[in-house]
């Protein structure tokens, strides 16, 4: 009971001290959904363009349309937008093996990227089918000792074989800070000093209407992204999307069906008019996940442990770290989030092997949709320092009960 009213009492005095920080989500919500709706409206959304198409989709129109307001949304020349792709890491692949040859350079300034991708560049294991494979060479430059980005050694890395700079907004598995949109834009004008044809290609899984600006709109040329994230908006089932220069797009769409064929095909499914409703809504579902991060950030800090970002700093994703300091604590973390959950409440997760992944990882995600990391799911590898990885929240209110339930779990391990 004692432990109750502690959490109680704190709850009620984060959410005085928040007020003001989750107002400016507001602000910048509502700038996005205007920006969005305004694209609704001028590629003349339809119902009939909410139908699902069938066979080779040749000439669908909710598929074109979709495109049209992914393209003026994202500021871009063209986009791919399709429930055939299975997540963000596979819409990342699409643009890698889609834009480079055998011989090309693929350097990646933040350090070691996240993990999914590894095999696909081909860090660990026997490297077939990766990148490695195909004879295309992958370098990384490590950030200076506080997580900044080495200027001095990106400009000393970047060569002429260099054909592609990867750029991550989210911090992924790592404590590095998140690349927000400012910095991204001066480090991708950095970049094109030091290199002017080089293709600057973004991971903005966990990114989305997270601010008023996106990554295309400060000088990437390609970028990628998952539809059980932000821009499925709580409701997509399944899918990614690629946006970028018409070219970019094109060489991508030929390695997600085959040279010749492209974006030409592939019919919208039956959850179109999801696809539809959940990206109308996203800004405002992110920014009650944001709302959520900052009462999640700031009740763990008000208990002792560290967090990142703190609960006043910018953000530029809808990940929450926070440092639980032993393997106990993390899981019971995820415990408590999952015991919170609409879905699976009942399920107890315990940490295992996971495709992709070099440690065993722990996942509580009581989710709707399988993996949709937007609705509300924290997991972590189990390795140390026992970070774990908080993202999503259907709304800040949901996540706000789920906090404090996982609060409640973590302080039952002691110290």
């Amino acid at each position: 009971m004692e432990v109750e009213a502690k959490l109680i009492d704190l709850a009620l005095e984060v959410d005085a001290e928040i007020t003001p920080v989750c107002n400016k989500f507001e602000k910048i919500s509502l700038n996005n959904h205007q920006k969005v709706l305004q694209a609704f409206r001028k590629a003349r959304v339809s119902d009939y363009h909410l139908k699902g198409g069938t066979g080779y989709g040749y000439n669908d129109p909710g598929r074109e349309i979709l495109e049209e307001i992914y393209s003026q949304v994202f500021n871009t020349e063209a986009a791919l937008v399709r429930s055939q792709i299975v997540s963000g890491t596979h819409a990342i692949a699409l643009c890698l093996f889609g834009v480079l040859r055998p011989g090309d350079e693929l350097l990646a300034v933040q350090g070691r990227p996240y993990d999914t991708l590894e095999s696909i560049i081909g860090l660990p294991g026997d490297g077939k089918g990766s990148l490695g494979d195909f004879g295309i060479i992958y370098r990384q430059v490590e950030p200076l000792p506080g997580g900044e980005l080495d200027y001095d050694a990106i400009q000393k890395a970047i060569n002429k074989k260099t054909r592609m700079i990867m750029l991550q907004r989210s911090r992924g598995y790592s404590l590095r800070p998140s690349l927000n949109i400012n910095d991204m834009s001066t480090l991708i004008s950095f970049i094109r000093s030091c290199k002017e044809d080089v293709v600057v290609l973004v991971d903005n899984c966990y990114g989305e209407f997270a601010e008023t600006l996106e990554p295309t709109d400060v000088g990437a040329d390609i970028v990628a992204g998952s539809l059980i994230k932000n821009p499925g908006g709580g409701l997509v089932p399944t899918g990614g999307y690629v946006v970028g220069t018409k070219e970019l797009v094109k060489l991508t769409a030929a390695r997600w069906t085959a040279p010749g064929i492209g974006s030409e095909v592939g019919p919208a499914p039956d959850f179109i008019r999801l696809m539809f409703q959940g990206f109308f809504l996203a800004p405002s579902i992110v920014a009650g996940a944001l709302q959520g991060a900052v009462f999640t950030a700031r009740l763990f800090e008000k208990l002792g442990f560290y967090v990142g970002p703190l609960y006043d700093e910018p953000r530029t994703d809808i990940i929450q770290t926070i440092m639980l300091g032993s393997p106990e604590k993390l899981v019971a973390f995820c415990r408590g989030i999952q015991s919170a959950s609409p879905v699976d409440a009942h399920v107890r997760p315990e940490p295992g092997p996971m495709p992709g992944y070099s440690d065993q990882v722990i996942m509580a995600a009581g989710t709707f949709i399988q993996g949709a990391s937007l609705e509300l799911s924290a997991d972590a590898p189990l390795r140390k320092p026992y970070a774990v990885f908080m993202q999503g929240g259907l709304s800040k209110h949901y996540t706000r009960l789920a906090a404090i339930n996982a609060a409640r779990h973590v302080l039952a391990c002691g110290s």
